[in-house]
């Protein structure tokens, strides 16, 4: 065991007990929302036979995947805040860092095999029901789980391989590539190449695949002669382009980058939005913009 350094202290936001509760009341709120929102899609799904569909198989795939990333992160960031649980042992910031990104790069692919299911179900709607069966819905989901796990087993084993020294403190509220490296007192340099060889492969691959399908969904959508035809097919894919939207935006802006160490307080703000602030709002998005959806709820309620 190289390490000297057996437990990190992480950081979270300094400031006075106030400024630090009123963290606490926040991200747990957002949870709760989080896990009851996501919680709630996977039952609607899962009790109307109407949404039964690959576009909403995938849908449970995301909302469960979700509440595990959400998970992996408020309740330890509330600890850390509230001062009751702000160590955390070198192992144990390895499995967190795997699990946050692993699950992030699931969340790549399953977005992609999203816009591409979107594209087969707008560009070619009389195939749609053959090229995306259930069996091959499944196949896609279970690859992107697959993917993602395998794509940061190599990351997380060569940041498990740096040396820490001291200092032990983590300016942050999670462990992540970022700050590892910046306290690493060996050469960080195969960790940074991998970390950004991952990005490429996972993220810009993946953003590429969701770019191409919508340029042909958009070329698709202007073809249809009536109004109300496109506002229609644009329906069935605008939630799901909100959710891209948001998601590569600050993922691309915290792992697409040459450098892996960047300023740690613009990397706290920017990860508080990627791991709560979007899997908030993904329920909010894919229901309040799907008559699908809303549909389902109304009968839902009126049964009851």
């Amino acid at each position: 065991n190289r390490t000297s350094v057996k437990e990190f202290i992480l950081l979270g936001f300094p400031g006075t007990w106030q400024f630090r509760v009123s963290f606490v009341v926040v991200f747990a709120l957002m949870y709760t929302l989080t896990v009851i929102g996501n919680a709630s899609i996977i039952a609607l799904v899962w009790r109307s036979s109407n949404l039964h569909t690959p576009m909403y198989f995938f849908l449970c795939n995301l909302s469960f995947l979700e509440i595990w990333y959400t998970t992996g992160v408020v309740p330890k960031a509330i600890g850390v805040m509230l001062g009751t649980s702000q160590t955390i042992s070198f192992s144990v910031c390895i499995l967190q860092l795997f699990f946050l990104l692993s699950l992030g790069s699931t969340e790549c692919f399953l977005l992609s095999v999203m816009a591409y299911d979107r594209y087969l179900a707008i560009c070619c709607p009389l195939r749609y029901s053959s090229l995306m069966s259930s069996g091959r819905s499944v196949r896609l989901a279970l690859s992107s789980w697959l993917g993602g796990f395998l794509a940061i087993s190599l990351l997380a084993f060569l940041t498990s391989r740096l040396t820490f020294c001291g200092p032990d403190v983590i300016n942050h509220f999670i462990c992540d590539i970022d700050s590892c490296l910046a306290l690493s007192c060996s050469d960080t340099w195969p960790v940074e190449l991998a970390t950004f060889l991952v990005s490429i492969i996972v993220v810009v691959a993946s953003c590429v695949v969701t770019l191409v399908s919508y340029m042909y969904i958009i070329s698709s959508i202007l073809r249809i002669q009536s109004g109300h035809g496109r506002k229609k097919a644009f329906s069935t894919c605008s939630a799901h382009l909100s959710v891209v939207t948001i998601w590569y935006g600050s993922t691309m802006f915290l792992y697409v980058k040459p450098s892996a160490q960047n300023s740690l307080d613009v990397n706290k703000i920017v990860n508080t939005f990627n791991t709560m602030v979007t899997p908030l709002l993904n329920p909010f998005i894919y229901t309040l913009r799907n008559k699908e959806v809303k549909l389902a709820l109304g009968r839902a309620f009126q049964k009851k």
